[in-house]
């Protein structure tokens, strides 16, 4: 790997206390990718201990780089977190009061795969255990099978697991991927946006098991028509 992609002393002290901080298999296992690459283990070795194939893991390390530690270790725009983690949002209350809203810091997560279709309000979900290139290939499966008469056109972001090598996309689906940082191009960024404001705004859950249940009751209590007002953007409807 090249010079630039080399890894500091105090960027190995900041990627070993993340790691022991986070809970996601997934994540983890991108940081043990930075922490051999930086103890100058080989491709091959890391490969070795990973499971991840040698390009992947340059590709690890050169998104590490782009990204910075933080935004690497972040989800992506066509699967969306929902776990035990929670921001507060504002909220309606009496005038002179102020209002208090439950938040706690858990970091246990379940992952929901989507894909919709702006005409019809068509929609396939899925909730797995991980954002991972593995999930990724059930979802295209189970998105093909769901309509097995259709040519799926879907957009994906530059996730590395939407252009892995290990990907498996069905006869009947084209990915095409968005250029970078461009979220508002996707338009299934406003059904994330409508299942968090809708399932999880302001409350904690017990058990992760309760946060994929709120999910899924969530996920099926969208209509055809509340998606098809969501996404169906004029720029979008204009290709149909």
């Amino acid at each position: 790997m090249s010079k630039r992609n080399q890894i500091s002393a105090e960027e190995v002290a900041a990627i070993e206390k993340l790691r022991k901080q986070n809970k996601d298999k997934t994540i983890e296992l991108w940081l043990l990718v930075l922490l051999l690459h930086a103890a100058g283990k080989s491709r091959a070795e890391i490969a070795e201990k990973t499971g991840f194939k040698k390009q992947y893991i340059t590709e690890l390390v050169g998104e590490y780089r782009r990204k910075g530690l933080e935004e690497y270790a972040k989800k992506q725009y066509d699967e969306a977190g929902f776990g035990r983690i929670n921001k507060p949002k504002y909220c309606w209350c009496p005038k002179g009061f102020r209002p208090t809203v439950p938040c706690h810091h858990i970091r246990e997560y379940r992952y929901a795969y989507g894909a919709v279709e702006p005409l019809t309000g068509e929609s396939c979900f899925l909730v797995l255990p991980y954002s991972n290139t593995v999930c990724m290939n059930v979802f295209l499966a189970e998105l093909s099978n769901r309509f097995p008469e259709d040519t799926i056109l879907l957009a994906c972001d530059g996730a590395t697991w939407h252009r892995s090598n290990s990907l498996v996309i069905p006869e009947n689906i084209r990915l095409f991927l968005l250029p970078p940082a461009t979220p508002e191009m996707n338009p299934i960024e406003q059904i994330w946006a409508w299942l968090r404001a809708h399932g999880f705004r302001n409350e904690v859950f017990a058990t992760l098991e309760k946060v994929i249940d709120r999910l899924c009751q969530t996920i099926n209590s969208i209509t055809p028509t509340t998606i098809k007002s969501i996404t169906g953007r004029g720029w979008i409807l204009q290709c149909f």
